[in-house]
């Protein structure tokens, strides 16, 4: 009896594991899709991620989101008078074709929602803290950097509007981390040849601006 049921628990831990090792597999992170693991499914968050960006560049996001809902409406209607209609015709009593979902509970648990508030609050706190050291000028240096971000970002926005720099960030997002993981080693010599030049030239103007030389010698 003993033989049986370790055999039976074994059996069971195996079943369960390799449930568990099933659904971590038909689950991709956001690094997996950016990577391309599977390239079906990152081929096809890619295509309608682009297809959103352009929708919403060439209509306002209220048509966008009218035309979205109204398609879903349009599949979820016609499927459910479907049903209805093979219903009728073979005089099944299947009922709601939709019941196991409505059934769902679709709410938000009140801990995962505080959870999630808690860790957002932590970040937007931290962002305000750096927004007022940079606004306030505590470093000099630092709130040169964000001027010149902010020159920069000026002529960007005079060339781009808001959806153009979504849908080029979104080709990005897809097309980098391939391109860089296959050439990681010539990419990383020329970033650091590059982040040696920033780190000189920012020591340089350290040396001669007055509130930076300060913070130098503290830390």
């Amino acid at each position: 009896m003993d033989q049986m049921q370790s055999a039976q628990i074994s059996s069971s831990q195996g079943f369960a594991d390799g449930q568990n090792s099933a659904t971590k597999d038909s689950k991709l992170s956001v690094k997996d899709l950016v990577h391309w693991r599977d390239p079906k499914k990152s081929g096809v968050v890619f295509g309608l991620s682009m297809l959103l960006l352009l929708s919403l560049a060439a209509f306002s996001v209220i048509s966008v989101v009218s035309y979205l809902l109204l398609a879903l409406l349009c599949v979820t209607i016609t499927f459910r008078i479907y049903k209805s209609v093979v219903q009728a015709v073979q005089k099944s009593g299947d009922g709601h074709p939709f019941k196991s979902l409505m059934e769902k509970d679709l709410s938000i648990p009140p801990e995962t929602f505080r959870k999630n508030v808690d860790v957002s609050l932590s970040y937007i706190n931290r962002g305000l803290k750096q927004l007022s050291r940079l606004f306030l000028v505590e470093d000099l240096v630092d709130s040169l950097k964000l001027a010149v971000v902010m020159w920069l970002f000026t002529y960007v926005g005079a060339v781009f509007n808001g959806i153009t720099i979504l849908i080029l960030a979104n080709i990005l997002l897809f097309s980098v981390p391939p391109v860089y993981e296959k050439n990681k080693t010539q990419i990383d010599q020329y970033i650091d040849l590059v982040r040696t030049q920033v780190n000189t030239t920012i020591a340089k103007l350290q040396e001669k601006l007055p509130g930076a030389g300060k913070r130098s010698k503290a830390e």
